[in-house]
């Protein structure tokens, strides 16, 4: 699949802190940095996310979105 943003790099799943409808997502990239990703709990169960899944970190503007291929 595209994507319109050219920022995007891999990383690892650190936690998952779900909501009753927005889910909080921490991934750990290789720069030793944590990124956060906030998403709907119905995004959350569609990418069935969950502690060492590897995941596609795509950063356009304000939105962080993940990508699990």
């Amino acid at each position: 699949m595209e994507y319109g943003a050219r920022n995007k790099v891999v990383g690892t799943v650190q936690s998952v802190k779900r909501g009753d409808i927005m889910s909080q997502v921490k991934v750990t990239v290789p720069a030793e940095t944590v990124l956060e990703s906030v998403m709907t709990a119905d995004s959350l169960d569609a990418l069935d996310l969950k502690p060492g899944d590897q995941v596609r970190v795509v950063v356009k503007a304000v939105h962080v979105l993940l990508v699990k291929e």
